[in-house]
């Protein structure tokens, strides 16, 4: 599985961005996946930010919780993250992560950066 993401870029503080992850398709299944994005701040380790499972239950890190919202469109093998009134903290690298525990996998999109500038 190869995930893609894009989206990311330089806002001003309590601007919006939208993230996008695509996965290719492949014989695994998109919608049996749990996805999630994760952060990296430089100097820090990698963190999540948010999970969508393929039920669709959602979570959120505590520092982004009714900023960002984690969403999914498993026809377009693709998952989402809506970040709103963005503050400078949030600048890190986001990856998507495409995971099924129980098959042993866990795969890891190429990063894409967010700036926010105060």
């Amino acid at each position: 599985v190869q995930l893609q993401a894009f989206g990311g870029g330089l806002v001003q503080a309590g601007g919006s961005l939208r993230l996008s992850c695509a996965a290719s398709r492949s014989r695994y299944s998109f919608s049996g996946a749990t996805m999630g994005w994760y952060r990296q701040a430089p100097g820090k380790q990698r963190v999540m930010v948010a999970s969508i499972v393929p039920g669709g239950t959602t979570t959120y890190a505590e520092s982004v919780k009714g900023r960002f919202s984690v969403s999914r469109d498993n026809a377009q093998n693709t998952v989402y993250l809506e970040m709103n009134m963005l503050k400078p903290e949030d600048t890190a690298v986001y990856y998507c992560n495409y995971k099924r525990v129980h098959l042993g996998m866990d795969y890891w999109g190429q990063g894409t950066q967010v700036t926010v500038s105060s």
